[in-house]
């Protein structure tokens, strides 16, 4: 009895419990699922993924994303990763207080992280990346102390790593990657001492990478690459044996690697290094990593041989060597290191290109395991014959064959052609010669076929016509004849053709037409005869068509107005005529593309100046017709040609309104072109002007015009070449000297051209206007030429003393008159070249920082006047 009275209250009370832990549980899941609804009403969910899911119809447990803990049903996992969700945070997740798991990857939200969700103290899992979210690094994240992983790859976060992450002890995984981080990494990266990944990829870090990063001995796998680091990599580093992959690609960083790389490092798998400023050899231990899978050295200034350790490289699959200062083993010929990359037969990519390798191809290029898929050794000054046991890699998977810019010789072997599986072959400019192989068609999954610059000299095989899925060919700059071009129809898929600068005749064919998805084609520099085809008018997809250079007649078709995409046309220097069509595409046109088709309408074979003839009784200002006969006429083509497609190493100078380039002609003459920027208002002016000072002066000490290329939208002179440079680089440049007797006659021949340019010749004085040490060219015997006369003036009728410009010279060179009004008379030059004058004897630029308020170039020196001469004059005279 006694124990009923007991049992029974306890009974109760056990009861009341029971129902109150329950009620509790309800009210705690009522509590998430309350904190969901509001995040999908919060949210724009374009998918309706949420709306379709998430339903108060439904345990809140079975929703999709959602996990909970059996034990107090609480939400523990989120996952609403790949929803293409939009719009804010909500701050409302920060009441799931039982998450540890949080992933909203690869979604569209925006703006901050709101800082409630440092009430998730419990999360040990974060992931936002690849989203659009944005402000400096949230600086609470060092609060959620149980991180393990933390992802904000690809937002727009920028500032500085806050200081408080690295507060986070147990974090094993960090990925802040493809933001806009600032600063250097900060050296408190070693307190995380956990971290087994690293990725800071694409942000804007700068500084060296800190030794402290040694610290990370859990470390497996660090990315860095994109970045703007430098400095070596530091020694503490390579103590880090667990690391696999290593990528510090485009970045700054320097020095050597260390002898003992593959020691140190023996379990690494991934080494990328490309894009960087190291030095030194290759270590050869670095063979002792067996692991490796992949090594990219590429586009560093590695130099001495390639290991030929490389080839018990088991596993290795991509080797990338591009662009370096390798170089062979021995001064034996063949390329033995490539013989033992033979043993590396899991290798599918081997890139050795912009390597000053020379020597010549082995035959054990045949010996390559069926993995290869990309071979490139472009500009690597190979010689000799392309190896004919390069056809030995027939049953191979291989995609791609460069051996462009090489000095190879021989024919093209017929061995080639055993690569069925081959995409893409370049053998552009080398010294290849005979026929092309008439068996290209047994290459039935060739895409892309660059044969150019090289002495082909057969006919284009009709079996390259039944590649019907290639899509880029050229054979530009051969010798090939003939007109077989009947079939190129077949190739349906064909985006780019050029044929341009070979020995091609008869009538382009009408099938031409047939090729729709064709961008580019250029047939230019042929012997092509006959009209322009209607069938023109079928390629829809043209944007640029070039027939320059061959001897087409006949009228330009007007159904060719209908080429929508067109951007450049150049049909100049044939014999075709009529009217030029003006709808469509060729309202953007100029005459540059129709030039050297002397019976088309609408051409431009004139061009006007202004000038003003002291002695001439007609109006100052009256426009006077210049024939472009007045010098040889050189064609945009022919100028184009001669720079090297306006190459930059050809360029000798830039100036206000426009750059010079050194250029030879088709005789041989090697000239300066200076090309105008037209689209500076000014640059027509200046054009104008040196035409029109320059026909009508003759000097031995003045820069003498050869020959001009005129047009709507292009204009050019074609000026002689001075191979001593100017005056400012020998006074300026640490390799060149002039003694005073060579200054003195430069300064001479100087005055000797003002002279002539104010008084010497039949027109009004001309003031040059901006005479400075990088006008004055020196020609091979040192004999000095006053050029640039861009902003020169003639100076008007009445007494012809003075006249006025908007156009200024440099300052400090030109006289107080002029820079304050504008004014200009033969005074301004003579001003000028006492400057140039004092310039060059004391080796001081007037614009000197030495020179403020009143004291300037001509106050010192006058100051030093008698007495203290030798303390103004150049100290190496």
């Amino acid at each position: 009895m006694r124990l009923l009275f007991f049992s029974v209250p306890m009974l109760f009370l056990q009861y009341c419990f029971m129902v109150s832990l329950t009620m509790a549980t309800v009210k705690n899941l009522t509590t998430d699922q309350s904190v969901l609804l509001e995040f999908k009403d919060n949210v724009a969910d374009p998918r309706s993924v949420l709306t379709n899911n998430w339903s108060i119809l439904y345990p809140v447990c079975s929703w999709i994303g959602i996990s909970c803990v059996t034990c107090h049903q609480r939400i523990t996992a989120l996952n609403i990763s790949y929803m293409g969700l939009q719009g804010t945070i909500p701050p409302h997740l920060g009441n799931l207080s039982f998450l540890v798991y949080l992933d909203a990857s690869y979604n569209s939200f925006h703006g901050h992280l709101p800082n409630e969700l440092t009430r998730l103290h419990r999360l040990r899992y974060i992931n936002f990346n690849y989203n659009e979210l944005s402000g400096s690094f949230p600086p609470w994240i060092g609060v959620l102390s149980k991180l393990q992983t933390l992802g904000l790859r690809d937002n727009s976060f920028r500032g500085l790593i806050p200081n408080s992450l690295f507060n986070l002890s147990k974090l094993e995984k960090l990925d802040l990657g493809l933001n806009t981080v600032d600063g250097s990494i900060p050296s408190k990266i070693g307190n995380l001492s956990k971290l087994t990944l690293l990725n800071l990829v694409g942000n804007n870090l700068q500084g060296e990478i800190p030794k402290e990063i040694g610290n990370l001995q859990k470390l497996d796998s660090l990315v860095l690459q994109s970045n703007n680091l430098s400095g070596p990599i530091p020694p503490t580093f390579f103590n880090i044996s667990a690391v696999t992959l290593i990528n510090l690609l485009d970045n700054q960083l320097s020095g050597h690697l260390p002898s003992t790389i593959g020691h140190s490092l023996p379990n690494l798998e991934l080494l990328g290094l490309s894009t960087n400023n190291f030095v030194g050899i290759i270590p050869n231990s670095i063979t002792n990593a067996s692991q490796l899978i992949g090594l990219d050295l590429s586009d560093n200034s590695f130099s001495g041989p390639i290991p030929k350790t490389f080839g018990n490289l088991r596993f290795l699959r991509l080797l990338n060597l591009w662009k370096n200062y390798l170089k062979r083993e021995s001064s034996a010929a063949e390329w033995s290191f490539l013989s033992s990359l033979t043993h590396c037969r899991n290798l599918r990519y081997l890139a050795l290109a912009s390597n000053p390798l020379g020597g010549i191809l082995p035959s054990s290029i045949g010996n390559f395991s069926a993995s290869l898929q990309n071979f490139y050794a472009n500009y690597c000054k190979l010689k000799g014959n392309i190896p004919q046991e390069i056809g030995n890699l027939s049953g191979l998977i291989l995609q791609g064959v460069s051996l462009s810019d090489n000095d190879l010789q021989g024919s093209i072997p017929y061995d080639l052609c055993h690569l069925k599986r081959l995409n893409f072959l370049s053998l552009s400019k080398n010294k290849l010669s005979g026929p092309m192989p008439s068996c290209l068609a047994n290459m039935i999954s060739l895409r892309y076929l660059y044969f150019d610059s090289n002495k082909l000299n057969s006919g284009i095989p009709s079996s390259l016509w039944s590649l019907e899925y290639i899509l880029k060919i050229n054979l530009s700059s051969n010798s090939l004849n003939g007109s077989r071009l009947s079939n190129i129809q077949n190739l349906k898929v064909l985006i780019y053709l050029d044929l341009s600068r070979n020995q091609l005749s008869g009538v382009i064919p009408t099938t031409i037409g047939g090729l729709k998805d064709l961008v580019t084609l250029s047939l230019a520099g042929n012997q092509f005869q006959g009209p322009i085809l209607g069938s023109f008018s079928s390629l829809k997809s043209l944007e640029s068509l070039d027939l320059s250079g061959n001897n087409l007649s006949g009228k330009i078709p007007k159904s060719l107005e209908a080429l929508s995409h067109l951007q450049t046309l150049n049909m100049s220097h044939n014999r075709l005529e009529g009217e030029i069509p003006t709808n469509g595409p060729f309202k953007i046109f100029s005459a540059q593309s129709f030039f050297g088709n002397y019976a088309l309408c609408a051409m431009v074979i004139i061009f006007i100046v202004r000038r003003r003839n002291k002695r001439s009784t007609k109006n100052a200002n009256q426009e006077v017709l210049v024939p472009l006969a007045t010098w040889r006429r050189t064609s945009y083509l022919d100028i184009q040609r001669a720079t090297n497609g306006f190459d930059e190493c050809n360029l000798l100078g830039k100036g206000s309104f426009g750059s010079v380039y050194k250029a030879t002609l088709s005789d041989g003459t090697n000239v300066a072109i200076k090309v105008f920027h037209l689209q500076l208002e000014r640059a027509f002016k200046s054009f104008d002007s040196e035409c029109e000072i320059l026909r009508n002066v003759r000097h031995r000490n003045l820069i003498k015009i050869i020959s001009t290329c005129c047009n709507i939208d292009f204009k050019a002179l074609v000026l002689e070449f001075m191979p001593n440079g100017s005056l400012e680089k020998w006074l300026y440049s640490h390799n060149y000297f002039l003694d005073i007797l060579e200054r003195l006659n430069i300064m001479i021949d100087v005055g000797l051209a003002l002279e002539y340019l104010h008084h010497g010749h039949s027109l009004a004085p001309v003031v040059h206007c901006d005479l400075k040490p990088s006008n004055v060219l020196l020609d091979e015997n040192m004999v000095a030429h006053v050029s640039d006369f861009g902003i020169s003036k003639l100076l008007g009728e009445g007494d012809g003393s003075m006249t006025q410009t908007m156009t200024m010279a440099k300052i400090g060179y030109m006289a107080l008159e002029y820079g304050s009004n504008g004014i200009v008379s033969i005074k301004c030059d003579v001003y000028s070249y006492g400057v140039l004058l004092m310039e060059t004897f004391t080796k001081k630029k007037p614009t000197n920082e030495m020179f403020t308020g009143k004291m300037n170039l001509r106050n010192w020196v006058s100051e030093s006047l008698p007495d203290r001469l030798t303390e103004v004059v150049d100290t190496n005279l």
